[in-house]
């Protein structure tokens, strides 16, 4: 009988060693989410107060966490100090493939936000001028990924470079401050310096940005699917709010950023549409895409599977309101 006993005892802690009985999560304290320029639906949700009002009656509370660009969100969704965080599509598929483990959910935009940004007073007019030169760049990002897909349709890769490694707000500082000779510029910094310091945009290529979207820990998912379902809820009520009152979006972006009205029209109203949010059929082509080229680029390994990191990476069946 004692053996029996034994036997039993070590089986139930071996199901609860493998997770069986531990799988059910933890009740949840607090939610990690990020905010970001360049996720303007981000502001208006923060800004409203929308999911503090949603899990107010569950006593579950919202910690934000500003994002500087799709390289820190990552790494913060790696670290898992947020729960959900806003990034290039690009951008997230390299994460994955490179063992980050997220999930991508929901679209909040279709943005123009990158484009090869350089001085008024400078005669690089391509992207094949940019040979032997200095620029400024942030690893891990859109702008760095669209950098790649543009040498390479001019023959060109980052060894024909001189990549200089910066957070986005300092790429436009070393720019305009003659540092550097271009950037794979962000908006809403992109739009300040084109608007209040004459910076040109000597490449742009709209199909080559890819999607704003907002990624999950793998985990949290698993553990939290409701609650993920409804952050995507709040998500959407913050969209159509933005969508249908573009006023009171650039109030709010202003009152964030403290840019000029110009500079915020620049960005939301000439490079920014708010008009989808789910992942389907041209998000995952612009996504593989980039992949892609990327791989020819060099920056993925030929041997890893893009379209199946692809499709690990999406997970497009967390259900959104209908009306």
């Amino acid at each position: 009988m004692d053996g029996i006993s034994r036997r039993a005892f070590a089986a139930m802690a071996a199901v609860f060693l493998c997770g069986g009985i531990a799988s059910a999560a933890e009740p949840l304290k607090e939610i990690r989410i990020d905010w970001a320029t360049y996720n303007p639906v981000s502001l208006v949700l923060k800004q409203k107060g929308l999911l503090e009002k949603e899990f107010a009656k569950d006593g579950i509370g919202i910690v934000w966490v500003q994002s500087a660009g799709s390289n820190k969100a990552l790494e913060f969704l790696n670290a898992g100090s947020l729960d959900f965080g806003s990034t290039a599509g690009s951008a997230a598929l390299v994460a994955r493939i490179n063992g980050n483990p997220i999930k991508s959910i929901y679209v909040y935009s279709r943005p123009e936000w990158t484009a090869l940004v350089t001085t008024k007073d400078t005669k690089i007019a391509s992207v094949a001028d940019l040979k032997g030169k200095r620029v400024a760049v942030t690893r891990g990002t859109d702008p760095h990924i669209f950098l790649v897909r543009a040498l390479l349709g001019a023959g060109l890769s980052e060894k024909d470079i001189t990549p200089v490694l910066l957070q986005h707000a300092d790429g436009k500082t070393a720019l305009l401050r003659g540092d550097v000779d271009a950037w794979a510029g962000l908006d809403p910094m992109m739009a300040q310096a084109e608007v209040e310091d004459g910076a040109r945009l000597f490449y742009r290529n709209a199909g080559a940005n890819t999607w704003g979207i907002l990624n999950v820990r793998e985990q949290f998912l698993k553990d939290y699917p409701d609650i993920v379902r409804r952050v995507l809820a709040t998500y959407e009520e913050a969209r159509k709010d933005a969508l249908g009152n573009y006023d009171d979006l650039k109030k709010t972006f202003i009152a964030v950023t403290r840019l000029p009205e110009p500079v915020v029209d620049k960005q939301l109203k000439e490079r920014t549409e708010l008009t989808h949010s789910r992942i389907g059929a041209p998000q995952r082509e612009s996504i593989l895409a980039a992949g892609q080229a990327l791989q020819q680029a060099g920056v993925i390994d030929a041997k890893v599977d893009v379209k199946a990191s692809l499709d690990a990476l999406i997970d497009d069946q967390v259900p959104l309101p209908t009306n």
